[in-house]
């Protein structure tokens, strides 16, 4: 690997999020698909783990505050007693086992149903036909008025850090769900970004390739175009979060805090960022695709005016040899002495001539 490319990996790395503790108590235990059940209440965590119920319970005798529960893949089996204690639509509930749906928002009565496509880059030594750039997941979230509960679908986009991020800042966690709702959003769309920024370092790479001097490192096409299939899995991502992103940010909706929306318009407006950025990127490499192919043409064209211009030079003593080789009784100079030598001559004298012409004309 060269040392540009070190480089490149290097920054990467820095740019990724810290390593979190799993003892930590936002994080949850393995093997079952709630990952954790947390009480809320003016922005402080409450102690103690507790059950689904029992926790909604206190938050509800409380009268303020609310219930973040987080969920990894569940079943429909594990989802239906959590569907039926917050009263979830079965269209949304739905959507959220089964998974693999486009952004979205959804409204219904009270209750908000948000479908956010989670991002990750995958490092890799070289860019190769099969390599994979960007691997997808899924992130769903029902906002209500005192209870927020997230389903995660995918190897990555764990929100335990995020969950101590935001019990760090109580005053903005006391704004209720919809801050954990933008929290949510946020996160994904910084990851837009930092995918984005090193898909870049991908794209300049096989730019450089394309516009190399030495034959030898130019770009392979079927590596152009699966680099474009990693991008268009990162569009599907983005793209359609843009309606969704509009009306959180304009629009009054249940559950959605009116100081909050104001965030809103800062995700939007980086979410637009990163729209405008894959766009660019796209353009880009249709137009390195489009010059590593006029590249093979023009070689293709260099390789067929030698073959044309060998193919004349050799042309002239095919041609007189073959008038000599007719066999005539009465034939210019067929019986004179010097006949076979001038004969050789003119035809090393031509193909000289020939050959001197097209290397000064560049055809060989």
């Amino acid at each position: 690997m060269s040392m540009v490319g070190n480089l490149r990996k290097v920054a990467r790395l820095a740019r990724r999020r810290r390593r979190v503790d799993l003892n930590h108590p936002a994080r949850s235990p393995l093997g079952t698909s709630v990952v954790n059940c947390v009480a809320y209440v003016d922005g402080k965590r409450q102690p103690g783990d507790c059950p689904v119920e029992e926790a909604i319970a206190r938050v509800r005798r409380a009268g303020r505050g609310f219930v973040w529960i987080g969920l990894h893949e569940p079943t429909e089996r594990e989802f239906s007693g959590i569907a039926d204690l917050f009263s979830l639509h079965p269209l949304a509930v739905e959507d959220a086992v089964q998974a693999h749906q486009r952004p979205k928002l959804d409204t219904y009565d009270d209750t908000l149903f948000t479908v956010f496509k989670t991002v990750r880059y995958v490092e890799h030594d070289e860019l190769t036909t099969t390599s994979e750039v960007v691997d997808t997941g899924e992130v769903m979230a029902f906002t209500g008025p005192d209870f927020v509960i997230t389903v995660r679908h995918g190897r990555h986009g764990s929100l335990g850090p995020l969950r101590e991020e935001l019990e760090a800042d109580p005053e903005q966690l006391a704004k209720g769900p919809s801050a954990v709702l933008h929290a949510i959003a946020d996160h994904v769309v910084e990851d837009y970004l930092a995918v984005a920024d090193a898909v870049q370092d991908d794209i300049e790479q096989v730019e450089t390739e394309v516009f190399a001097r030495e034959p030898l490192v130019r770009a392979d096409p079927g590596r152009i175009y699966q680099l474009k299939r990693e991008l268009l899995e990162l569009k599907r991502a983005v793209a359609p979060l843009a309606r969704p992103m509009e009306r959180l940010s304009a629009q009054r909706l249940p559950a959605v805090d009116a100081d909050i929306q104001t965030y809103f318009r800062d995700v939007a407006d980086h979410l637009a960022r990163v729209t405008d950025q894959i766009a660019a990127f796209d353009d880009l490499l249709n137009s390195i695709l489009q010059a590593h192919l006029a590249q093979v043409t023009v070689a293709q064209n260099e390789d067929m005016r030698k073959i044309t211009a060998w193919a004349a030079i050799i042309a002239v003593p095919t041609m007189v040899c073959g008038v000599y080789g007719m066999n005539f009784d009465h034939m210019p100079e067929l019986h004179w002495r010097f006949g076979y030598p001038l004969v050789l001559v003119v035809i090393a004298t031509a193909c000289f001539a020939m050959h001197r012409g097209f290397r000064r004309n560049g055809w060989l």
